[in-house]
């Protein structure tokens, strides 16, 4: 197995080492479970790399959040440049269920746009899980949603090599087996074309590359990688092993076997719904199911293919569906989970099976559905956690969950390598919050600093900005009804000095790396709940430990016993910091975090601006700006800026219906 190598100029800090070594420890002892509590700015990440990097274990490291797995997939790919680190999350850009509402009769149909670069990303995950061992993937929930069999994904792979001898009419015939396309004009991923005895494919994983063929005769004469947009010639290969563009297609035997189980299912269903004079759901599922067979014997793929999946999998009924954790567990070897920010990410894994379940139901039974379909599912709490890999739970605040389960593998990280302590809190009666905030935001602002604000509600985040501006300070307000695009957008404005208060009200916890933050206000901070939790009150004071400046302030008419513990919490753990540094001579000094490249797309506007009547344009020039943007969008999508590379690809798409 090939070793994991990490690229980094820093080593592991004393208080690193000790949960490194506790943990590679823990695991090489047997034990399932084991948890890192780390403080915010402490070097979790860095800590996570090198417990990889000694234990050897391929590694699956899953977040709630699709910003926080971007954020880990940049991180990773720098540590471990020579080794294979890959990103798995959900590939739509925008996603509707299908559902039904039987009080208003209304059926909502499915409605999804698929990011093309996220579903490469997807494929190019399993299929290195199944090809190297050295592999890290970056995940989100969708790891916990059903896939195929990885078996059966093995063996639709093709294995090319040179000087085999191989029919040019039965190799065509098995790419369109494994979902390849003929696409002999506009060439893109999961396509492959054909001029002579040349045959190119664009593997479905592939990003700018595909695979050149060169036969003589029935002979494998030459092969070789190609740049698709250069069109220039890459390094030779002398075998190549080409997996199929859907962890859902199968092969021709079991695609039978699962049409024909298909039919059974109908027939029984069909049966069950005259007999109880339920007529409309009958024609209803009968007209669906049909259309979706006849997909499925003419292309192997239809619409919706994945409710079909215990059929196409061949497992029984309520039987734990095939997840991104079998094409760990193919190969038998062991395996690391980790599970970042484990307080919000477990409750969140437990809560996804009974939503998916209830929306189901109500579709098999007005006969929208085979009741098939309700073992298209994420994984149950229990079959997640009971996995055969090892577990490590991080978080600065873990629950009670993980910390039973690890039953004492239980690993500390308190010191930061910056020297920084936690941030001082102070405790102000709230009947003055809003005049009181005002007067210490104006010397944080002096000093060029940025100030954080955490509100209870929606309204009272839009009136305060407002109140704000009116006095003169730059502010915006940010909550769950502003898309992902102007959060990046916001956050990156607060930290480039645009504005510089921002309030928001439980988005400014877990994730947020914001060294330019040196204040942080808890407005109503005794308001006991989910909000203002012992869990809730330490993230949100994290927010100020990554500048040695930071201060909390607490407003509020009494001290709840959230805000005791929290408190106690953060003043023992800056009482330790403050020690270590006086007795290792350490002088704090402020995180630094480079400021990302903003979404917008000037480039490519400025582009089409040049081309104003496109449709006058001799098609040259078109192909030309064609060539460049979608130089752009994979440039884009590979820094994982995602609406970036779909609004050109958006623009590319206009361009050719010219």
């Amino acid at each position: 197995m090939k070793n994991f190598e990490i690229s980094s100029k820093f080593s592991p800090s004393d208080d690193q080492k000790k949960a490194i070594e506790g943990i590679v420890n823990s695991v090489k002892s047997g034990s399932h479970y084991q948890t890192l509590l780390g403080v915010t700015g402490s070097g979790k990440t860095f800590t996570m790399a090198n417990v990889i990097k000694e234990l050897n274990m391929p590694t699956l490291i899953m977040t709630h959040n699709k910003s926080l797995a971007a954020q880990l997939y940049s991180e990773f790919k720098g540590f471990f440049p020579r080794n294979h680190v890959e990103y798995f999350i959900s590939y739509y850009d925008y996603y509707q269920p299908e559902a039904y509402i039987p009080r208003q009769d209304l059926f909502i149909e499915k409605d999804s746009s698929i990011n093309d670069e996220l579903e490469r990303l997807r494929l190019s995950a399993t299929a290195s899980l199944l090809s190297f061992d050295d592999v890290i993937t970056i995940a989100s929930v969708s790891a916990n949603y059903g896939l195929g069999n990885p078996a059966e994904y093995q063996g639709m792979v093709l294995i090319l090599e040179v000087g085999a001898n191989l029919s040019s009419k039965a190799l065509l015939r098995k790419l369109v087996d494994m979902g390849y396309k003929r696409n002999d004009s506009f060439f893109d991923r999961g396509d492959f074309r054909v001029n002579g005895d040349v045959i190119d494919i664009y593997p479905a994983y592939f990003s700018d590359e595909a695979i050149r063929l060169e036969f003589f005769g029935d002979e494998l004469e030459e092969m070789y990688h190609f740049d698709v947009l250069e069109n220039k010639r890459g390094s030779s290969v002398n075998k190549f092993i080409l997996y199929a563009t859907s962890q859902f297609i199968v092969g021709e035997d079991r695609l039978k076997i699962a049409i024909k189980e298909i039919e059974v299912e109908l027939e029984k269903r069909l049966k069950f719904f005259n007999e109880n004079d339920k007529l409309v759901e009958a024609q209803r599922l009968k007209q669906r199911v049909e259309f979706d067979l006849e997909m499925l014997n003419a292309t192997g793929m239809c619409k919706g293919v994945e409710n079909y999946a215990r059929h196409l999998t061949g497992q029984a009924p309520g039987q734990t569906p095939y997840s991104l954790f079998d094409y760990y567990e193919v190969k038998g070897v062991d395996y690391l989970v980790i599970v970042d920010e484990s307080h919000v990410s477990l409750p969140q894994f437990r809560g996804m099976y009974a939503g998916d379940r209830s929306r189901k139901e109500t579709l098999v039974e007005y006969g929208f559905r085979l009741p098939s379909a309700l073992d298209n599912r994420p994984l149950m709490f229990d079959e997640f956690i009971s996995k055969r890999g090892f577990f490590l739970f991080v978080s600065a605040t873990p629950n009670e969950l993980e910390l039973n389960l690890s039953n004492g593998h239980i690993y500390e990280q308190i010191l930061r390598p910056t020297g920084l302590l936690d941030p001082e809190i102070t405790i102000k009666d709230s009947d003055n919050q809003v005049e009181l905030l005002y007067d210490m935001a104006k010397e944080v602002i002096a000093r060029n600093e940025r100030v954080l604000v955490t509100v209870l509600t929606k309204k009272m985040a839009e009136e305060l900005s407002r109140y704000y501006l009116e006095l003169g300070i730059k502010v915006k307000y940010m909550h769950s009804d502003i898309d992902a695009v102007e959060r990046n957008e916001l956050i990156r404005g607060l930290r480039f000095g645009d504005f510089d208060m921002l309030i928001g009200i439980n988005l400014l916890r877990e994730g947020l790396d914001l060294p330019e933050v040196s204040l942080i206000a808890i407005m109503d901070a005794d308001k006991e709940g989910f909000l203002r939790s012992r869990t809730s009150l330490i993230q949100t004071m994290g927010r100020a430990a990554r500048n040695l400046n930071g201060k909390v302030v607490m407003f509020a008419k009494k001290i709840t016993n959230s805000m005791k513990e929290a408190i106690e919490i953060t003043q023992n753990r800056r009482k330790y910091q403050d020690e270590y540094n006086r007795a290792h001579g350490i002088i704090p000094h402020s995180a630094t975090r480079n400021i990302e490249d903003s979404l917008k797309v000037d480039d490519a506007a400025e582009l089409l601006n040049k081309a104003k009547k496109m449709e006058k344009m001799p098609a040259t020039e078109r192909a030309k700006i064609i060539k460049e943007l979608r130089k752009q969008m994979l440039e884009a999508a590979k820094n994982l800026e995602f609406e970036k590379a779909a609004a050109l690809r958006d623009e590319i798409a206009k361009i050719k219906t010219i």
